[in-house]
């Protein structure tokens, strides 16, 4: 039974406010937009488990939030097994292409101007969600491809009324969906921007999911999808001429594998987290901002450490200096470059980094730290890297099915609208994924240095992307993650505190303002101007922030937490009663689904 426009009325019965918290005894889903939130609840009501579900919702969200994610971009999927207890990685990361070089951005010792090289064929990467998808189905789901496919396939069909987020995204794109016919005519229709409340049809992406529902990945991998998508990519900018074509061939396609990985674990205060391994920074980030505020006692106000105060908010920021200063030199793809893993969560380490942190002022601007002497995997100290800033749109969602297989999924295909390129006659988008790694090469051969994030053949670029399972006592208790690029990890971060040592519920915890820092100099983010965002970070903090050096946070006696950061979208499991939650996020259009199957299904635990 596919989702018709007119049946989605049955969700009444179902949607939930996603400034409430959503009791359900069965399957949950979190999702950043009410359609595709329904195709995955739709699944699990015909008996899907998780990883059906998130199929349906990764195809729907290619059609209704096509500026974040979709078939020309990757993600990194978080599977837990409700009856082995196992959880499991599914890196559809994007990869370089095998004539990618190390200075493929950089010409005569200057890099390429980011605005052209991003918005070029040279800044794609090899797709990897559709790859990513069709293994975790056939692997741990219960359907085909073909059925989970089919919400998206109506939807592209018979069309959806752009939301304020769309049309905001259209108006504010950067020039993104004017660059090239295809994406203009989609989005820009006879040169007028779509604006909210729009009814959007896209015939050609509907095409394409047809195709691929009846031929399989291969259609795309291999077939006609294929030759369309590396002529597509060998678009360039007239300012940078040949030097911006891109360079995936039909091999580099034909060859794309998934990567199934364990997850990273690491301990806080008495809880599990499973979360992101290399070549996501999300998990080893996270994880090592958190050692580093353990010795400190938050959530205890008494002491001046209560959420929002002046001492929360310092060591917060300190410790998240230190760590992205780390992220800086360490992280990159693991199987292109060893990643001290090790030595950056050995407890040896990370006491000595936290003690750097000095809860009564600003440490001058950190540099990154040593791990070696904790870890002798990694012979060489890399550089700094010299990467750009990750785009803030990606998207999130997060499923439980009633058998308690949980699905934790972050897809992105980079900048808003990826590169800007819809493949001609197909009608989905391509990423600049390639953007992510160093546009400066930094290896180093005399100073011992490997260049950890450089562009290098079939390389997955670094990510922050940090889909998260937190665990207590062996059992899952919560799933959540957000987009947000390096502002991923302290949208997760900011969570996991407001649920662990501030006592929120989680949909307070996700309501309440966010703190970010994304580099060693440290200036600072903050949130504030939303009326849910409570409670509010006082000016009376942010002018103490401001006399212990803090920056970005405006003029003293002024209000400087006004951004957005990040969308949350977590379900949560109560171990004590057996049921199952969700909650969304409102910086989006946030919305939770609980679904009771009206028959009896069949156990689809894993």
């Amino acid at each position: 039974m596919s989702i018709r426009l007119r049946s989605l009325r049955w969700l009444v019965l179902y949607l939930v406010s996603s400034s409430v918290l959503a009791a359900a005894p069965d399957g949950v889903v979190a999702v950043s937009h009410p359609a595709a939130a329904a195709a995955g609840a739709r699944t699990l009501a015909q008996g899907g488990n998780a990883i059906d579900a998130a199929a349906a919702v990764q195809f729907a969200l290619n059609v209704v939030e096509p500026q974040s994610s979709g078939i020309g971009g990757g993600g990194f999927m978080l599977i837990h097994l409700a009856k082995t207890g196992e959880t499991l990685i599914v890196d559809s990361r994007e990869q370089a292409p095998a004539a990618a070089t190390a200075d493929m951005f950089a010409s005569e010792g200057l890099a390429m101007p980011f605005p052209l090289a991003s918005t070029s064929g040279l800044a794609v990467g090899v797709p990897g969600t559709l790859r990513g998808v069709d293994t975790a189905l056939r692997r741990w789901g219960t359907m085909k491809l073909a059925a989970t496919m089919a919400p998206a396939i109506e939807l592209a069909e018979r069309g959806f009324r752009v939301n304020h987020f769309m049309a905001e995204d259209i108006a504010h794109d950067g020039g993104r969906t004017q660059l090239q016919p295809e994406t203009a005519a989609t989005f820009r229709p006879g040169g007028v921007p779509l604006a909210e409340g729009d009814w959007l049809v896209q015939r050609d992406l509907a095409k394409t999911l047809k195709l691929i529902a009846a031929r399989g990945p291969d259609a795309f991998y291999r077939g006609p999808i294929a030759h369309a998508i590396v002529k597509a990519q060998q678009r360039t900018r007239n300012e940078i001429g040949a030097a911006g074509q891109g360079r995936m061939t039909l091999s580099d396609l034909a060859h794309y594998q998934v990567a199934v990985r364990q997850p990273l674990i690491g301990h806080y205060r008495g809880w599990t987290l499973a979360g992101m391994p290399p070549p996501s920074s999300g998990g080893l980030t996270t994880i090592q901002i958190l050692k580093l505020l353990e010795r400190f006692p938050l959530g205890n106000a008494a002491q001046g450490y209560g959420f929002g105060s002046p001492k929360t908010m310092h060591v917060m920021i300190e410790a998240m200096r230190l760590a992205f200063a780390d992220r800086a030199v360490w992280i990159g793809d693991a199987a292109a470059v060893p990643v001290p893993q090790t030595g950056l969560l050995h407890p040896g380490y990370l006491a000595s980094r936290s003690a750097l942190i000095n809860p009564d002022n600003r440490m001058l601007t950190p540099q990154a730290g040593n791990p070696l002497p904790w870890d002798t995997s990694l012979a060489a100290r890399p550089h700094a890297s010299r990467t750009h800033r990750e785009s803030l749109h990606t998207t999130h969602f997060s499923i439980v099915d009633r058998w308690g297989n949980i699905v934790s999924y972050t897809s992105t295909i980079e900048n808003t609208w990826g590169s800007g390129i819809t493949v001609p006659g197909y009608g989905f988008l391509l990423n600049n994924e390639l953007t992510d790694f160093n546009f400066m090469p930094s290896a180093d051969a005399a100073e011992g240095n490997p260049g950890a994030n450089d562009v290098a053949a079939a390389k997955r670029p670094r990510s922050s992307m940090a889909p998260t399972l937190l665990m207590k006592n062996g059992k899952p208790v919560a799933a959540f993650g957000s987009p947000g690029g390096a502002t991923i990890i302290n949208s997760v971060l900011n969570v996991i505190l407001n649920l662990i040592d501030h006592g929120m519920t989680p949909q307070q915890a996700i309501d309440a303002p966010r703190l970010s820092v994304t580099h060693a100099t440290g200036p600072v983010s903050c949130e504030g101007g939303a009326r849910f965002m409570q409670p509010r970070f006082s000016v009376a903090t942010q002018n103490a922030l401001r006399n212990q050096g803090h920056t970005g946070l405006g003029e003293a006696g002024t209000d400087g937490c006004r951004q957005t950061i990040g969308s949350v979208q977590a379900i949560v499991m109560d171990i004590a009663t057996g049921t199952h939650n969700g909650a969304a996020d409102l910086r989006r259009e946030g919305a939770v689904i609980r679904v009771k199957p009206a028959l009896a299904l069949p156990d689809s635990r894993l």
